[in-house]
């Protein structure tokens, strides 16, 4: 038993410093970072996706009924700051057998080495979450080895409706199948807002299998009426079987990590915001910008609106940059523009401008 086994065994309170060490596999667990958007509408079948707060994504499979407006919301337990609500505006009273409607995040397989799946030293693991929601039920939540296409199923109860409730779920350890070393989808973390027939027979798990149980158990109470909500904060993910307290990171460090899978550039009221420099030849202008952080993989590049290419003090509006795109940097080209062989530009980004790089998983 660890030395944080035994204090907590004891009843004793631990402090993040008595504990010491990088503990949190979840990344913006604490739901502080939102670069696309505060709030999106009408999320829950052709608008899915991450709409809101980074590396937290609402996916479906079927063809739902119910909508929520997804946000990031002020309303946390204390020692937060913010939470993920997703609050019904569609209700569907009949859910179909085929309908799944969840939230997810997926964990870099690279990042999941020290769990030592798939050998004899694997270890336990424990996921804590705080959690509220407008009914009390039972909701299903999920883990899934996207390498090895093995699932652990479990469930979580809200007690008491509209109250902020920690849960803590130990997954048992995985001799058999582990993570490949890369940078592709390793773990799957799901938790399952509205489930059919189809999705909620078989057993909840007691061990890592290749069953797919993705929400025994699961009830749909909540989704039943409009106005109702489920919110979720301070997720973590940890090595062991003892959930400690949640480990805070500031929010330059929380924005670094999520920039690694999705970041925005935005023009501004007031001024432009330069994003690119360099030379040009001749009618066409090349330059090169680094990624905030090396990025997961070569993102997808999208520019909403124009940009304006200034050469020689006359600027051209462009709404079709071509990117070619590395991990950690970029090159842009902005052809047909109005300069000399061997003058400098720069791009300026106008207010409503947002080029956006999403390289997640």
């Amino acid at each position: 038993m660890t030395k944080a086994a035994e204090l907590a065994k004891m009843g004793e309170v631990l402090s993040n410093s008595q504990i010491g060490g990088r503990r949190n596999i979840i990344i913006n667990g604490a739901m502080q970072v939102a670069q696309r958007a505060t709030s999106a509408t009408g999320v829950g079948s052709g608008t899915v996706g991450y709409v809101a707060v980074d590396r937290f994504r609402l996916q479906k499979d079927g063809s739902p009924t119910a909508r929520f407006t997804v946000s990031q919301d002020t309303n946390a337990p204390v020692g937060f700051a913010n939470s993920m609500k997703a609050a019904v505006t569609t209700a569907d009273t009949s859910v179909g057998s085929a309908i799944l409607q969840y939230v997810d995040q997926f964990i870099e397989a690279q990042n999941l080495q020290q769990l030592a799946y798939g050998t004899s030293s694997a270890k336990k693991i424990t996921l804590s979450f705080y959690v509220k929601c407008s009914t009390a039920q039972t909701f299903a939540v999920d883990l899934v080895n996207e390498d090895n296409t093995k699932y652990f199923n479990t469930t979580y109860t809200v007690s008491s409706a509209n109250t902020w409730e920690r849960k803590t779920i130990t997954i048992p350890a995985d001799t058999a199948s582990g993570f490949n070393n890369d940078n592709g989808r390793g773990l799957r973390v799901r938790w399952t807002l509205v489930a059919g027939s189809n999705w909620t027979d078989g057993s909840v798990s007691t061990a890592w299998s290749g069953d797919y149980n993705v929400a025994t158990n699961h009830q749909n109470t909540w989704v039943g009426a409009t106005g109702r909500t489920w919110q979720l904060t301070g997720v973590q993910l940890e090595v062991g079987e003892q959930a400690t307290p949640f480990e805070h990171r500031s929010f330059g460090e929380e924005l670094l990590l999520c920039q690694r899978y999705f970041y925005k550039i935005e023009g501004t009221t007031g001024f432009k915001t330069t994003f690119i420099n360099g030379a040009i030849d001749g009618s066409t202008a090349i330059g090169v910008q680094k990624h905030q952080v090396e990025m997961r993989a070569a993102p997808t590049f999208t520019q909403s609106g124009n940009v304006l290419v200034y050469a020689g003090g006359t600027g051209t509006t462009k709404s079709d940059l071509s990117p070619q795109m590395g991990t950690k940097m970029y090159r842009t080209l902005a052809s047909s523009i109005n300069a000399t062989s061997g003058e400098a530009f720069q791009i300026d980004l106008v207010s409503g401008t947002t080029i956006s790089l999403d390289a997640e998983l």
